[in-house]
């Protein structure tokens, strides 16, 4: 990945947690590693096709000097959240937001802190079989859509599929998404168990029946096993109602632990 460097700009800014520091203000430094593809830019000599640096270091300016926050962290992560939702060509940035006369008693160059942040990639399924399924399902994906950090780039269509497990209930109305998103997979964790509680969903039986249930399946390659986050989705490779939607607008995705594409677990479930 192509990048473009802002070093050391000097801004002028009220952060802080005591009182003089918001009132009297005082020096920050921010660096910032922007990541994207330079390739059009580099072919073309358009400006159009690259990032107007100019712009990002006005953009930085307007959030360090017209906002006020307690701590460096916020500004970083609201610098970084910023220039990602605002300039669609950017994969990826790190920013380093330095506090050179931070009120230390002893004697130091400077205080600082750098983030890093990006897009991410995550596959989730969505399933109903009760009330108005179709309508829950929508509700999902406009929920998502609503998300100011997130967008779904992908809905496969819907099907009908038999009830999973032993408990007698109806037939489910199953679907896939595919979404880009600045949310941590504990974050996304937090959103979809919101849209089940909108939905009011209710946990009464195992694999029983739901007005939503919203389940993540990938997050990038990541493998996270934690008692109530486990991702890749552990049942994926057993569930055809899961498999068969997320094939139609995944099919070549690769499993990061057991390293089949969606098409492969498919094909094998079906033998």
């Amino acid at each position: 990945m192509d990048k473009i460097y802002i070093e050391n700009l000097e801004l002028f800014g009220h952060h802080g947690v005591l009182e003089q520091e918001q009132v009297l203000g005082q020096k920050f430094i921010v660096c910032a590693t922007l990541f994207l593809d330079t390739r059009k830019a580099g072919k073309t000599d358009y400006l159009k096709e690259s990032l107007d640096y100019s712009e990002v270091c006005r953009k930085i300016k307007e959030i360090v000097e017209r906002q006020r926050f307690l701590l460096i962290e916020r500004v970083a992560e609201t610098i970084a959240e910023t220039l990602l939702l605002t300039y669609e060509q950017l994969f990826e940035v790190e920013i380093t937001v330095k506090k050179p006369w931070a009120p230390v008693l002893e004697h130091l160059d400077t205080v600082s802190v750098t983030i890093k942040r990006k897009w991410h990639k995550a596959y989730l399924s969505i399933g109903s079989n009760i009330g108005d399924r179709e309508g829950y399902l929508d509700m999902a994906v406009d929920y998502f859509n609503n998300e100011y950090d997130t967008k779904v780039t992908a809905v496969a269509d819907y099907i009908e599929t038999k009830p999973y497990g032993d408990v007698e209930q109806e037939d489910f109305l199953n679907g896939a998404l595919e979404i880009v998103t600045l949310k941590t997979p504990r974050e996304l964790l937090e959103t979809a168990m919101a849209i089940e509680k909108e939905a009011h969903r209710e946990r009464l039986v195992h694999w029983g029946p739901r007005t939503l249930d919203v389940d993540i399946l990938f997050y990038d390659d990541e493998i996270i096993m934690e008692e109530d986050l486990k991702i890749p989705h552990v049942e994926i490779p057993k569930r055809e109602f899961v498999l068969e939607p997320l094939n139609s607008i995944a099919p070549y995705y690769m499993h990061p632990v057991l390293h089949k594409s969606v098409a492969e677990m498919l094909e094998n479930l079906k033998k």
